[in-house]
């Protein structure tokens, strides 16, 4: 019994192949724990798409995935001086975010990333001058821009890029290549178009891996049905039933990423009453469940434990049987299964 990830494989590759073909030299990226597919199927992923180069999150994460992939592995988290050294091979490429980590990266492959609107991290336009001569020391593979994905300001993401391509441009710094990220298709077109000489490659990660929500889905399996009556103490904390129903034992409790949730950003006045009263239902031990049953997410009849959550059932919903599995609606990047199941 187990918390299974189910892959309509067909599909979701050919989702793959459709973003693959909107942009064409894509970086895949892969990394954290690999959006919910783990580091080595996406891997060999990347590998079926035909890519040269996999960008992952840190030298960490470039050691593991050196013996599976073997293309260029683009680092995403900038080099820092003094940082821990990880022995890479020569087809690691480092991104770096300030001219000192340039300075400090003798003789490396590296991406330079630029401060974006995102304000992260990134060199900054004063710092452009100095880059002449800390660059020749350096095997430079291009820029990088990390994006915003909301512009919540009607700010136009391709006039930043644009914006930033003349500066380095009027710094006289290389522009054969320029790595971007949560760019459309059509406005890299547009960027394409007004810097032809200029190789642009878009870093994807979510849009390539979880774009087609309707090719994956998570399922518990119910490993226990107990009637309980109104009154009636449970599970861990003993809190009684508040009136008849079922307790569901189904798997998947926190070391499976149950339970855990990431905050979110709320724009409108809807999102924010509903969160509003999501917190206030919490304050009373009423919890909402990524499992669902007849329909409706259902609730959690205490707080899930390690590998197994009990929801409650009330009285008026036939449960299901012992070997029947819930849909769970649970985030890829937060979420460990037990077994993975291509369809």
């Amino acid at each position: 019994m187990a918390l299974t990830l189910y892959v309509d494989t067909a599909r979701w590759r050919a989702h793959q192949q459709s973003v693959a073909e909107q942009f064409p030299g894509l970086v895949p990226v892969c990394k954290g724990n690999g959006y919910g597919f783990g580091h080595e199927r996406l891997t060999e992923e990347a590998i079926r798409l035909g890519s040269d180069i996999l960008a992952v999150g840190t030298t960490y994460e470039a050691a593991r995935i050196k013996d599976w992939f073997g293309g260029d592995l683009l680092v995403l988290t900038p080099y820092r001086l003094g940082e821990e050294p990880v022995p890479l091979p020569d087809r690691a490429i480092r991104s770096v975010s300030s001219v000192e980590g340039v300075r400090g990266l003798v003789g490396a492959r590296v991406v330079i990333e630029v401060m974006s609107s995102m304000k992260r991290h990134g060199v900054g336009e004063d710092d452009l001058v100095k880059l002449h001569s800390a660059i020749d020391d350096v095997r430079l593979e291009g820029f990088a821009i990390h994006l915003p994905l909301d512009r919540t300001d009607g700010s136009d993401a391709v006039e930043e890029v644009h914006r930033w391509m003349e500066r380095l441009r009027a710094a006289r710094l290389p522009l054969h290549t320029m790595f971007v990220s949560h760019l459309k298709a059509g406005e890299l077109t547009q960027l394409r178009n007004q810097f032809p000489q200029t190789r642009f490659r878009a870093r994807i990660g979510t849009r390539l891996w979880l774009g087609d929500h309707e090719a994956t889905e998570y399922r518990g399996a119910v490993l226990d049905v107990t009637r309980i009556a109104k009154g009636e103490r449970f599970g861990y904390r003993q809190n009684k039933a508040s009136e008849d129903g079922h307790l569901v034992v189904v798997a998947g409790g926190t070391s499976h990423g149950v339970g855990l949730e990431a905050p979110k950003a709320m724009h409108g006045v809807m999102p924010r009453a509903k969160g509003v009263a999501r917190a206030g239902l919490a304050t009373i031990n009423r919890n909402l469940s990524p499992f669902v049953w007849a329909g409706k997410q259902r609730w959690f009849a205490e707080p899930p434990h390690m590998q197994v959550s009990i929801l409650f059932l009330p009285g008026d919903v036939a449960p299901p049987a012992v070997g029947d599995e819930l849909v769970a609606h649970l985030r890829h990047t937060t979420t460990q299964y037990d077994r993975v199941v291509d369809r």
